[in-house]
């Protein structure tokens, strides 16, 4: 019977996921008319969200994929088109669930956000960054990150995904995901090679636009990396997000400490947290089994004892050795915990998440939407 038929193939079509938005394309009603006639040929409505959609192509091969493997088709024909501007506003209504536009990651939110910050440039806290938000992904989990180091952006790089630009649905910005990881950066916007010399409101509004037009849906982790020093931004996103939890990145060198350490005093000036210190280019393996110390030690547990309190004692979270591979990985934009996932730095990168992963999103402060009869 056609109408079966028809039925199963909407079956089949509801594990089609857009790869932008992460939900399956019925759920976003990008699928209209389904029919199937005498001979088992399928024809089927897809409705893209935007004209030039970069996914467009994706969408349609997976479409017609799952309609062809429906047990009793014999062809399909799929019919694109592209969503009017109602539909659109219904879709941005639904992917909001109904809700005004604001912030998503508000007191309420669920989500675990870790805001990685350094005192200093050049201690590879945006490599670490990258690697932490992939293999955290790696995990299953569902990872948000966003570029907050507005003139120094270079997660995209990092990522492999320079070049690419988010793309938009009405107000609603959609994130390249890159390696599981839903990303967001100044450096989607801007030409190539241009520099960001903006003042301390346009910064402010851009990230504060980060965190309200961009969709992320519902993430478990959203990782925030800091540009270094405690300018603008670390104030701006402490009033934004005073639940985040810091990690301080540093170098083992002695100065380097003391520089970090104010980073993440300025974090709790703003009311936040600050959870850990990673200790990053800790030593160079020598093939005789002895360690290079180019960077000098003890930076990550000077600067852990610094911030730590009576009432809250920072660890060292990890200790990542030098490694040619990490560098190689943020070259090539395949993270080295992907690339090298053996190599010592990944190994600790990958224990660090691991260990931020399993911390609860927990409820404390938080309401829940319940209210007593």
């Amino acid at each position: 019977m056609p109408e079966a038929l028809e039925s199963l193939v909407r079956q089949s079509l509801a594990r089609v996921i857009d790869p932008e938005i992460r939900r399956p394309v019925t759920e976003l009603d990008m699928i209209g008319d389904v029919s199937v006639d005498a001979a088992g040929v399928a024809s089927i409505d897809l409705s893209l969200t935007i004209v030039g959609c970069p996914a467009a192509r994706t969408i349609e091969r997976d479409v017609h994929d799952a309609a062809a493997a429906t047990p009793g088709v014999t062809g399909v024909t799929v019919n694109v088109g592209v969503m009017t501007p109602a539909e659109r506003d219904a879709l941005t209504e639904k992917l909001r669930g109904g809700r005004p536009k604001t912030m998503q990651f508000g007191p309420e939110s669920l989500t675990r956000i870790y805001a990685i910050t350094s005192g200093k440039g050049g201690v590879g806290k945006s490599t670490l960054t990258a690697n932490l938000a992939v293999a955290m992904a790696e995990r299953g989990l569902r990872v948000g990150l966003v570029d907050a180091d507005v003139f120094g952006f270079s997660i995209p790089g990092l990522l492999g995904i320079a070049g690419a630009k988010p793309t938009q649905v009405g107000e609603m910005i959609l994130p390249p995901v890159a390696h599981g990881v839903k990303v967001i950066s100044i450096g989607m916007f801007v030409e190539d090679h241009t520099a960001v010399s903006w003042r301390g409101p346009m910064l402010h509004r851009t990230i504060q636009q980060f965190l309200t037009d961009v969709y992320f849906g519902d993430l478990d982790v959203l990782l925030l990396d800091l540009p270094p020093g405690t300018g603008d931004i670390a104030i701006s996103l402490g009033q934004l997000l005073p639940q985040a939890e810091v990690i301080v990145v540093t170098t083992p060198q002695a100065a380097a400490a003391e520089v970090a350490e104010r980073s993440g005093l300025v974090a709790r000036q703003t009311g936040q947290a600050v959870i850990g210190v990673i200790e990053n280019m800790a030593g160079l393996a020598q093939p005789d089994g002895s360690i290079l110390e180019l960077f000098g030690s003890g930076g990550g547990v000077d600067a852990a004892a610094r911030l730590s309190t009576p009432q809250q004692p920072v660890p060292v979270l990890g200790s990542v050795p030098l490694s040619i591979e990490l560098r190689e990985g943020g070259d090539s934009g395949v993270p080295v915990v992907l690339a090298r996932p053996d190599d010592p730095a990944a190994t600790v990168i990958r224990s660090i998440a691991e260990a931020l992963s399993t911390r609860s999103r927990g409820l404390a402060g938080r309401k829940l939407g319940l209210s007593p009869r």
